[in-house]
């Protein structure tokens, strides 16, 4: 049976919105038809909605393990002391673990998510994304700022990558200032580390900028109550970024994570280097620990892959891309939807490699589609809300 459904506006991604557009499916979700009402060829009736249709969105940073940590943590404290409240809180029940994720799971496909890159440090998301009507790229995190065990620490998340298996699976550094250059050296001379796509935190907080430049700061501290010696380190005279962007290897697809406090200089400075780089903004995140978003609108005015994500629930009250973007729109109102739509949707597939089957609303994809209610035309408003469709 093919279902025909109308709206105010169609945004397909490839091509300009369509005013009064017909978009048509069948029981699967294929998209087989798409035109405005007066070339739709219909066989049936037309459901007529309100508002604008857009593809199901990707999540492209996320930390399903962490959903148990709703409301655990204080916002507003700033990225260190959320990352030791993180370390001190986040074991819990397993039961209590896979309960909080599947709920989470749940969540995300009524919010009209469809795909989701999601990082893990155990194998405690592996049931969930198994039975999940979601698709999954799992990012298998390893950190350990000690050179002398980055051989140790290497070799088990290779063993927790194979744990994964068969769901898509890659490894991925946690953040500059928690693995060193040695285990991102034996990242890239291991074949798991050269191609495919992998991720990383970025400039989060400028704790990080500083103790890269001068090995002063916050994070010397943190170190020391944590008990790491860093002698090892010496300050490098330039940001994080730009000491860890080299050692990625040409041939993978590298997500930058938050960007908070990623400068022009720092953006030239990765392109020259000639990665596939994609920048994933996660703006309700941001606001929450440190209270500050990146400079979005420094980005987007670059031909820029920038991407969509929600981070945790102990950074997030809800994990909807939505309310992703409506929050962009609230500090960047002259952003349009139709771009940062495509953040949301296509950049994200692109990134995870699954563009040929999710992303934009094309004949014989099946990308899902998503009712966005409350709009101003073709912006978003604050009382904005999404419907999954299909």
């Amino acid at each position: 049976m093919i279902r025909h459904i109308s709206a105010d506006f169609i945004v397909p991604i490839h091509g300009e919105p369509v005013k009064n557009g017909v978009v048509s499916f069948n029981e699967q979700g294929e998209i087989v038809d798409l035109s405005d009402k007066s070339s739709a060829r219909v066989d049936g009736s037309v459901e007529s909605l309100k508002g604008i249709i857009v593809p199901g969105f990707v999540n492209s940073h996320c930390h399903l393990e962490l959903s148990h940590m709703l409301g655990k943590i204080p916002g507003g404290e700033g990225l260190i002391p959320f990352i030791s409240k993180i370390i001190g809180r986040r074991h819990a029940d397993e039961s209590l673990v896979a309960d909080a994720m599947q709920e989470a799971d749940k969540r995300m496909l009524e919010n009209g998510i469809v795909a989701v890159g999601d990082i893990s440090n155990n194998i405690l998301s592996r049931e969930v994304k198994l039975n999940s009507a979601l698709y999954y790229h799992t990012f298998v995190e390893f950190m350990g700022f000690d050179p002398q065990k980055a051989a140790a620490i290497y070799r088990k998340a290779l063993e927790l990558l194979e744990d994964f298996s068969p769901l898509p699976a890659s490894l991925a550094p946690h953040a500059p200032y928690s693995v060193s250059k040695e285990l991102l050296k034996l990242f890239q001379k291991n074949k798991a580390g050269k191609y495919g796509i992998t991720s990383i935190h970025n400039q989060e907080s400028d704790n990080e900028n500083e103790f890269y430049r001068y090995k002063t700061g916050r994070f010397v501290d943190f170190y020391k109550q944590m008990g790491i010696a860093i002698d090892f380190f010496k300050p490098q005279a330039r940001n994080s970024i730009q000491s860890v962007v080299p050692l990625f290897s040409p041939g993978q697809r590298v997500l930058l994570v938050h960007n908070t406090y990623t400068s022009l200089k720092d953006v030239y400075f990765a392109n020259r280097f000639n990665r596939d780089i994609h920048w994933c903004f996660c703006p309700k995140a941001n606001l929450y620990i440190e209270g500050r978003l990146p400079k979005i609108d420094m980005f987007q005015s670059h031909d820029f892959n920038i991407t969509v994500g929600t981070d945790s629930l102990a950074s997030n009250d809800k994990l909807c891309i939505l309310e992703e973007l409506k929050t962009i729109k609230a500090h960047f109102p002259l952003l349009p939807l139709v771009k940062t739509i495509r953040w949301a949707t296509i950049n994200g597939a692109k990134f995870l490699g699954i563009d040929n089957r999710y992303g934009s609303i094309e004949v014989g994809k099946f990308p899902g589609l998503n009712l966005i209610t409350n709009t101003d035309g073709l912006e978003l408003t604050p009382a904005s809300e999404v419907r999954k469709i299909v």
